[in-house]
């Protein structure tokens, strides 16, 4: 089992959730207070704090393990574990964009409340996360088979992470290049719409920010709720792809919540950086596909032969760059949004 941060250092904990807490307050209590359209400058600004706090927190990782918990070899094995973690999720949640981008359009929502959607999906994000990674952990952890003698060697065969592993090539090789499956879809009907639509009466038009509105003395729920519901949905779905992925990294539930955590919290300026040049990422749906068929085959292999996180991030870190690249060398066709 691996070595627990949270365990050796709490405080590390609780520094992480506070700073969450004032970047979220910050966000949309101050600089967000009120809806209005986010600008690429702006977007590119809080992109830039979002990441530089990722990184600032992967070194304070490694000193944390330099200095009280193993030396210099376990803090590089935990601040590769953080920085594998996090920018796989990164670039899975590029790909979530593709499909948000759909979701504002097909539900016409203006462009000045996609922050507050947003915003509102990454506090479902929070939580759902949450749950995943450290109920995943768990398992994970009382899954192990007994240990036996496969292909001349004595090894511990894990059965979730097999199945993970098996999942993740599949997933692979099935989204290789995205395709454009999800835009004739009718989200009107997705899970998260139709939990809305029992719940309350749908309002036809949007009250501003407002999730709920008076019509005729009746309370109605407003197509941003809608949206919010769809986008919360399409969260966890996309989890069944990444939240896997990061085990094959790390069985430390904090470096990967909390890796997977930064990554998400990047997402809203992300998105209103990248949603008018998004064809000029068309490439990385193969990269992304190549990603996930590459940490299967980890995960499959892992009990005969063990990939360092250094490598893994290596590995990871020259499929983006190499997908990005190509990107922008051959650009995808350019798409009119909202």
């Amino acid at each position: 089992m691996e070595t627990n941060i949270a365990a050796l250092h709490p405080s590390l904990v609780w520094g992480f959730a506070i700073l969450v807490i004032i970047m979220l307050l910050l966000d949309l209590g101050i600089f967000n207070k009120k809806s209005h359209e986010v600008s690429s400058k702006e977007a590119a600004i809080w992109s830039f704090v979002w990441i530089s706090l990722a990184m600032i927190f992967s070194g304070v990782v490694y000193w944390v393990f330099n200095k009280d918990a193993g030396g210099h070899t376990l803090a590089l094995d935990k601040f590769a574990q953080f920085q594998a973690a996090y920018w796989i999720e990164k670039a899975l949640s590029v790909d979530n964009l593709f499909v948000f981008i759909l979701v504002f359009n097909y539900f016409n929502v203006p462009r000045a409340l996609h922050h507050r959607v947003l915003f509102w999906g990454i506090i479902g994000a929070l939580i759902f996360r949450a749950i995943f990674i450290f109920a995943g952990v768990g398992i994970i952890n009382i899954t192990f088979l007994p240990e036996m003698n496969l292909f001349g060697q004595n090894v511990q065969v894990n059965v979730v992470l097999t199945l993970f592993g098996l999942f993740l090539i599949y997933a692979g090789i099935k989204s290789w290049g995205g395709g454009n499956k999800d835009e004739e879809k009718d989200f009107s009907r997705s899970a998260g719409a139709n939990l809305v639509k029992r719940l309350y009466k749908v309002s036809d038009e949007y009250d501003g920010d407002r999730f709920f509105t008076i019509q005729n003395g009746i309370k109605m729920a407003t197509p941003l709720l809608v949206v919010v519901s769809v986008i919360e949905f399409t969260d966890v779905l996309f989890a069944v792809d990444s939240i896997p992925a990061i085990f094959a990294i790390s069985k430390d539930p904090f470096i990967l919540y909390t890796s997977n955590i930064f990554a998400i919290l990047g997402l809203r300026s992300l998105y209103f950086l990248l949603s008018n040049f998004i064809h000029m990422f068309s490439k990385l749906p193969y990269g992304l596909s190549i990603i996930l068929t590459f940490i299967g085959i980890k995960m499959l292999i892992a009990p005969w032969v063990h990939i360092s996180s250094p490598i893994s991030l290596t590995i990871v870190g020259g499929v983006l760059i190499v997908s990005v690249i190509l990107s922008l060398i051959f650009p995808g066709e350019k798409k009119e949004h909202q």
